[in-house]
């Protein structure tokens, strides 16, 4: 699904190698400082690697630009801000969302199918965010935003979905949640998963993976603590 080899950016990330299988789910934990940005900067393509190779789904995207990546791989930031667009309502960012990560054209379904397809996926939140559809997302706390977020990642039928500290901006109750929200949506969308977090709580409990990255390089959790 997803193949990083050799991958090295500037001084930060040094000779990296990973390979993530379709549906799995993969946490990467480390300091400040240690690269993980840097790392999802460059699978999404916003940074171009000094070396390597970045592998998805068969199709080599190493020089391929963010924009045109964007179908394939869908990103959910620290910051709930920096995904959702507070001066437009729910439906409004979900229909950027629909729109942005996917080759389908808007024509194809009519503006109830999509509310339908909306509702159905805020819904499965427990929050009532499906009935706030003409609510300019502004109004919503840290933890919807960030859950809007999620549900926006989803919308499209993304290959790779990047979770960038989504929990960083949000009070422990708050973070449990999205959390809880994270694990739900990633297992009932089958999706193909990379998070990365500073604290090793962070869905360790149910990852499939767990690397550590430290100066540049990804270790085993198992044989760095030991």
């Amino acid at each position: 699904m997803l193949q990083l080899s050799k991958l090295s950016v500037g001084n930060v990330l040094r000779d990296l190698s990973l390979t993530i299988k379709k549906e799995e789910f993969v946490l990467i934990v480390g300091d400040n400082g240690s690269g993980k940005t840097t790392l999802f900067n460059a699978i999404s393509g916003y940074i171009k690697p000094t070396s390597g190779s970045i592998i998805l789904d068969g199709e080599d995207v190493t020089d391929m630009p963010q924009h045109a990546r964007a179908f394939a791989i869908a990103n959910v930031f620290q910051d709930p801000k920096s995904g959702t667009i507070g001066n437009m309502t729910l439906r409004e960012n979900l229909n950027i969302a629909y729109m942005r990560c996917s080759r389908r054209s808007f024509r194809l379904s009519n503006s109830r199918t999509r509310d339908d397809l909306y509702c159905e996926k805020l819904n499965a939140l427990g929050m009532g965010l499906e009935n706030r559809l003409d609510e300019k997302v502004r109004h919503l706390s840290g933890g919807q935003r960030q859950a809007l977020s999620l549900i926006m990642s989803t919308i499209s039928n993304s290959k790779l979905l990047l979770l960038d500290e989504v929990t960083a901006a949000l009070d422990t109750k708050a973070s449990k949640n999205i959390l809880n929200i994270v694990h739900e949506i990633t297992r009932r969308e089958k999706k193909t998963c990379l998070m990365i977090t500073h604290d090793i709580s962070h869905a360790e409990s149910w990852r499939d993976k767990l690397f550590v990255l430290k100066n540049g390089k990804l270790h085993n959790h198992i044989n760095y603590c030991t």
